[in-house]
């Protein structure tokens, strides 16, 4: 489901076989994505290339990760958003919270 890859020391997390993040998934990767920052100073970036669809509680464990990481002093950036995705990022005025980069070469 979520494929955790280090790359210049920046953990680049990605999602494997899933086109829709919703409440059936967020538990696991929740847990997956926070436990990454307990170190402190750590980086991550989420990689959403293939999701075409984020419910209300996927929106709430990227919400919990970015709380996670500014209390670690890490840092959280999401890439790769499609089309359908930034729309449901622009509605929630989350595209203003969150650094949301168009590909993983940028975000780096």
């Amino acid at each position: 489901m979520l494929k955790v890859e280090l790359i210049n020391n920046i953990y680049v997390a990605s999602f494997e076989n899933l086109n829709r993040f919703n409440a059936l998934v967020t538990e696991p990767v929740k847990e997956q994505l926070n436990n990454l920052f307990n170190k402190p100073n750590t980086k991550l970036i989420l990689n959403l290339e293939g999701i075409n669809f984020i419910d209300s509680s996927g929106f709430g464990v990227f919400l919990s990760v970015f709380k996670t990481a500014n209390i670690n002093y890490g840092h959280f950036k999401i890439c790769n958003v499609g089309k359908e995705v930034m729309e449901l990022f622009k509605l929630l005025q989350l595209h203003n919270v969150f650094e949301i980069y168009s590909d993983l070469d940028d975000c780096i």
